[in-house]
This record gives structure tokens, sequence and C-alpha cells, in this order.
């Protein structure tokens, strides 16, 4: 992207468009008018926790809830420049304090009802700003003033400058006349609203305006959606979208089952890994009814090492906290082999935080260093972790250099990055005992207490300050060192338990947060960048490209710059 975002949103007021949106500009990406009709068969990985998209932080149900529902702005699939969507425009005034967006007029819920300014104001101070709503973004929205202007008028008054703050208008809006009776405006507790839809709810109560609506829940089997007859966006030829009549999700936690499914023809689209990719793509070349693609991913979860600055165990704890302990490990960590035998190339060395695709990305490639097994141990030599008659390293105890590491057990990537580490670590004299975990339990075990060492992945995003709940010492997701978030809501962050140079961090993201001026901000993430590789606060392991696979039986299919099918683009497939 040669601009930024948020600048090209601050330019994007002006005259209100109609109720309906005509979706066009995608014939680069091989778009055409489609055929309405059929179903698409996709994978969860994991059973939702709940319909509620504010109520969880939950992969499957966050790929539920982008059918379901939507925000104010959206993507081009393009270009990923901010387009409109609930909202028609929007002003951005006050000094960067003020945001007031104009709503689309017309659009309904799927059962009927208006969409209108209350819906909007009722989801961001009742769910998002909620600090009791589990899947909330109560630290970004703090001291923000939301008001209805009129019915079709919003305005966010914001207590300092927040240039990435246009982002956040991504987030789902739900319907207030169907959750009213679970909030705090309804006299509720705050917590009341993480009740809201569980996955055996009524699906007629689950209500949006999205292109597809709730049909069935198998619970650990299928969630069935169907199209919206409401939604109000159209085709190029005035066609109402979405093309597909039905969306069914399979629930299927083993990715190398998930591949089986597609080749039997029961999915028909796959988001893959670079593991898989040389099997399907040679079924491709040999004739078989499917399409294999990749691409330089922006969005994606590259997977990292992290250790527990707060381990059960103070000898480790101690450890991990080591800057140098740390730096052996990263140059112990054997990413090229990595982005061969597991990605097979379909990766690249990763970024501190930052996709290197990214306009934000500052190139750290040399102060990640290289894979040094001597090095390593020499590095461990210095920090006095002498080998025992085992060849395994003691702490100053006496104790062996011993810890768990936990990976995704349904991933085969995950699973065979682990285990390269393993022995790799093994090596230099480091004991780390693999256990193994779904991965859609990755993040709740790390947030947890019981874990030594953990291999995770965060999604990227195209502003660093979308993701402050996890670089931000003391964010929400700062879960490798725990000990420096805040004891309860509202407080601030636990300052005394901070590193050096977290606190250094820590402005770095204060003074980037309220900066307009792109440059000066790109010189503060280009800074973090730099403190985060020399620190190996985690250990970056590889990004992985964007790769999927479709059965020929689809059209517009669209797989690029990381966009993940059955987010934005299921609209716009269609079966032939």
């Amino acid at each position: 992207m040669k601009k930024t975002l948020w600048l090209l949103a601050a330019l994007a007021s002006g005259v209100a468009l109609a109720q309906t949106k005509t979706v066009t500009g995608y014939d680069s990406l091989g778009v055409v008018i489609g055929k309405p009709g059929g179903t698409l068969t996709l994978a969860l990985s994991s059973a939702p926790q709940t319909f509620f998209y504010y109520g969880a932080i939950d992969n499957a149900g966050s790929t539920i809830a982008n059918q379901l529902f939507e925000g104010l702005i959206e993507y081009n699939l393009a270009n990923y420049k901010i387009e409109p969507a609930l909202a028609t425009s929007w002003t951005i005034t006050g000094g960067s304090k003020i945001y007031t967006f104009k709503l689309r007029q017309g659009v309904k819920w799927s059962d009927g009802q208006p969409f209108t300014a209350d819906d909007v104001v009722f989801t961001y101070t009742q769910a998002v700003a909620n600090p009791e709503a589990k899947g909330g973004d109560p630290g970004n929205f703090a001291g923000v003033k939301v008001e209805k202007v009129d019915a079709s008028t919003v305005r966010f008054t914001l207590p300092k400058p927040a240039p990435a703050f246009i982002q956040y208008m991504r987030l789902p809006i739900l319907p207030k006349h169907k959750l009213l009776s679970f909030s705090q405006e309804a006299g509720k507790p705050a917590a009341e609203i993480n009740n809201a839809w569980p996955t055996n709810v009524d699906p007629k109560e689950v209500v949006g305006t999205g292109a597809f609506r709730l049909v069935s829940y198998t619970p650990g089997q299928k969630v069935t959606l169907e199209r919206n007859p409401n939604y109000w966006k159209k085709d190029a030829a005035g066609t109402p979208l979405p093309y597909l009549d039905r969306l069914e999700y399979l629930v299927i936690p083993d990715s190398q089952a998930q591949v089986a499914q597609f080749l039997a023809g029961n999915l028909g689209q796959l988001n893959i890994t670079g593991t898989d990719f040389p099997t399907l793509k040679q079924r491709e070349v040999s004739g078989a009814p499917i399409r294999v693609v990749q691409f330089r991913a922006l969005f994606g979860s590259p997977p990292h090492l992290a250790f527990n600055y707060d381990d059960k165990n103070p000898e480790l704890a101690k450890l991990f906290k080591e800057t140098g302990f740390r730096l052996a490990i990263q140059s112990a960590v054997n990413r090229k082999r990595i982005i061969d035998d597991v990605y097979n190339g379909l990766a690249e060395l990763p970024g501190n935080g930052v996709a290197p695709i990214s306009e934000w990305y500052y190139n750290t490639t040399k102060l990640l260093g290289d894979f040094d097994l001597k090095a390593a141990s020499a590095a461990l030599d210095k920090l006095g972790l002498k080998r025992g008659p085992d060849g395994i390293r003691l702490l100053p105890s006496g104790k062996p250099l011993e810890f768990t590491l936990t990976y995704g057990s349904n991933s085969s990537t995950f699973s065979a990055i682990a285990t390269i580490i393993q022995n790799d670590l093994k090596s230099i004299g480091v004991k780390a005992d693999l256990q193994g975990v779904l991965t859609s339990n990755l993040l709740s075990t790390g947030r947890g207490k019981d874990w030594d060492a953990i291999i995770l992945g965060f999604g990227d995003q195209p502003d660093p300050e979308l993701r402050t709940p996890i670089w931000k010492p003391g964010g929400a997701l700062y879960y490798w060192h725990q000990s420096t978030m805040p004891l309860k809501e509202g407080d601030p962050p636990q300052f005394n338990n901070f590193l050096p140079w977290e606190k250094e961090i820590y402005d770095i993201w204060d003074k980037a947060a309220s900066t307009t001026n792109f440059t000066e901000r790109k010189a503060l993430y280009d800074r973090w960048q730099a403190i985060f590789a020399r620190q190996a606060m985690v250990i970056m392991i590889a990004k992985a490209n964007a790769v999927g696979a479709v059965s020929t039986k689809y059209g517009n299919y669209i797989y690029d710059l990381g966009v993940i099918p059955g987010y934005y683009p299921v609209p716009l497939m269609y079966q032939k």
C-alpha cells in the first residue's frame, strides 16, 4: 500500500451513497457476474463457543460472525483500502478527535427490522467498550463518547487524537432490539452481555445485516447458514448478493482430516499451509477438479516461540527474563529449515509484530541473527549453564534445564515446528518436553499460568496500533509477562514489574497512538520493531504465504493479499 489507511479514511468523507451498494472493481482478481444458487461447504478447526461476537475470543465464532454481521467500514479486496459499508461517509474533525458517520439508509436486519444509529451506539457502548465483555475492546475505547446525532448519524468523540481509530469501525454492529435485555442499559450487570446468544440459542434470535443468517447448529459438528434475503449489496448487473443459497461449516479439528475431506469432495474450499501445498498442487496438475493458489500475505498468524516470564518455577522465570537466554534460543531456531521443510518454501523470514509486506514493516532480518548452534551453545555457556553428565545443562540449583514446550497438536505445521525446535534445543543441552493441546486452546493456555514455553500465532493487521493489546506491555494479550497487566480493569499496568526495555516500548506505543503524522508514527514503530528484535521479546519463526484451494465447481474464488476465503469473498462466490 502506498498510502496509509488512516489518511485514505480522512479523505473519504463525501456525498452519501444509495441504500444498496454495487460491488465492482474486482476484475483484476478474476471476479465475474455470478449466478444465484448453490451451497458451499467449509471447515472450522473448532466448534464455536458462542454466536455473540463480543462474548469470547474465538476463531470459530469470529469466522461465523464475519458472515452474519458487518461494520461501518470494510476493506476493498483488491488493495485493502478502506471503503464504506454500513456507513456511507464520514468526516474527521476537531483535531482528529471527532469522527462523524452517516449511516446507509434502508438497511434492514435479517429479521426485517430497520438498522439505525441506535444499533451502532448500543454495540460500542454495551459490548465493545464494556470491560466485562470477553471479546470486547475497552482499552481502545476508554474515554470515547459515542452518541446518536440523529437516526442516521453517529458521532465518536475521542479524548485525544488516535490516527488508527477508523480501523475499529470494522467491528461488527449488532442489533439493539435483540440484545437490549442482556445489557447494562436494561439494568443488567456488565458481564451479562456474555450470556447473549449461546450456541443452543434459537437461530432466529441471531440477527445480523450480513450476507447470511443462522439456520442451525449441530453441537460440535456443523453450522448451517442461509442467504439473508434483506442483504443490501448487489453485483454490477443488479443481482442481489450473496449468490450462494447456503454455507455449511463442518467442525474438523485435525488439519490433515480437513485436507482429506477436501480431496474427497466434502469441502468446497480450504485454507491450507505450505505443508499441504505440494500434494494438492500435484493433484491439480494431474487433472483433479481443484485450483490451488498462493500469495505473499498481509494477514495471517505467523507463529512465534514465547517463554513465560512469570513461570511458576522461579529459576525458569528468572532465566526466561534474561535477554541473553532468549537470544541464545533464537540462534537455535532454524528458520530456513522450517521455511523449506515445513512450509515447502511458501513462507519468508518474519517481521517483529509486522508482516514483511506491510508498509509499517521495518527490516530487522539482521537482528534476528543466523541459525548457529555453536553460537547458541556458547551464549548458554556464558550464562553459566553448564552441561550435566547426560549433556543437559544445569540450572543454578543443579536441576536440569528442562521445560514444557506447548504446541497445537492438531496442526501439522505447529507439530513439525515444535519437533524441529525440540531437536535443535537438545543439541545445545536444553530439554524441551513437547506438550500438545488443540490449536483452538493455545491462546487460553498461554493466558493461563501453567506453561513454560509455547508456540502460538497472532494475526497481522494493517496498522500496528490494532495490535496494542498484544505488543504493548501490560496489554490484555501480553501473555508472556502477565505480571505487567493491571491488577483489575481500569487500573494502570504494574509498572514495577516492567523490564527496562518494556518501559521503553510502552512509551513508544503511547506516543505513536496519538501522533497523527505518518512519518513520525512510522519512525516510532520502527524503533519498537528494533527493540522487539534485539530483546527477542518473543521469537518470531516465519511468515507464511497465503495458500488456499478451491473446487472448480465454484467461481469468484478470491485469495489475494492474504484474504481469508469465507470472510468477505463468500458473497461473491457462486456455484457454476
